[in-house]
């Protein structure tokens, strides 16, 4: 499956080249398409829109499923202590390429292969770890970043601050390893430089409801004026369990999601 129309069926957005190429196919061709959190049933034509813009364009450009290209579907539920072993087992079966979709996904398939062709969504390559740079990355991974890349982050909080009047004390929604990586620090920073206090909620390896019901206890006992969501595309399963619980405790609050939409991430 060649790069290029990969790339132009995930959309609009900076582009790194994949250092390993296949051949323009001549038998079908098997893609692992793997999504963190939401149901293996919404990556369909007819399922979310991102999934349906993405096989209809590869449709466009004659990729058909069932016809020239299998694609097998994956997703880790939003259980992230089982990311590691998903991966592997993805692996295994030995597909022509995989398409991972965020950064804790796409760190897992980097250890897992350095030979099977990875196309993966992020919001900074670079500092996530998964490419030395944009121009020259090596390896076996290519992609798209998020526009804007680390400095999206401070944007959020930024808004905030702009639209809270008197903001001393923001509660920020992640998992452990996004507040450790590059993601985390562009946010403490950008707090730092509004002059805020920064109260991170953070999440456990079970994204669940209950999970989700402590930490927003936590937030409220904490007594924070505002709330960022991470962009993570873990939270898009429990959109709507945040989204009630922001309401129920008048948080302002900022998400990389809408409610309505269906949009992974």
């Amino acid at each position: 499956m060649r790069r290029r129309d990969f790339i132009t069926a995930l959309g609009t957005a900076a582009t790194w080249p994949l250092a390993a190429r296949a051949q323009q196919p001549t038998k079908m061709k098997r893609v692992a398409f793997v999504i963190p959190a939401a149901k293996v049933s919404d990556i369909t034509v007819s399922g979310m829109p991102f999934f349906r813009a993405f096989f209809e364009e590869l449709s466009r450009l004659g990729y058909v499923e069932g016809q020239n290209l299998g694609v097998e579907r994956y997703s880790g539920e939003g259980r992230t202590e089982r990311y590691a072993e998903l991966a592997r087992d993805v692996v295994n079966t030995h597909p022509d390429l995989i398409l991972a979709l965020g950064a804790r996904l796409s760190l897992d398939f980097k250890m897992a292969t350095t030979t099977i062709p990875i196309v993966t969504l992020v919001i900074d390559p670079i500092a996530l770890g998964l490419v030395a740079s944009i121009a020259r990355p090596g390896g076996n991974i290519t992609g798209i970043t998020i526009a804007g890349g680390l400095e999206i982050i401070g944007n959020r909080i930024g808004l905030l601050v702009e639209a809270v009047p008197k903001l001393s004390s923001l509660g920020y929604l992640a998992t452990r390893s996004y507040w450790e990586d590059a993601r985390g620090e562009a946010a403490r920073e950008a707090a730092k430089r509004a002059g805020i206090s920064l109260k991170v909620a953070l999440l456990g390896s079970a994204l669940n409801e209950a999970e989700y019901q402590r930490v927003f206890m936590s937030m409220e006992q904490d007594r924070v004026s505002a709330f960022v969501v991470s962009e993570e595309p873990e939270h898009v399963t429990n959109r709507a369990t945040i989204v009630e619980l922001a309401a129920k405790g008048r948080f302002p609050t900022i998400y990389p999601f809408r409610e309505s939409s269906k949009m992974a991430g």
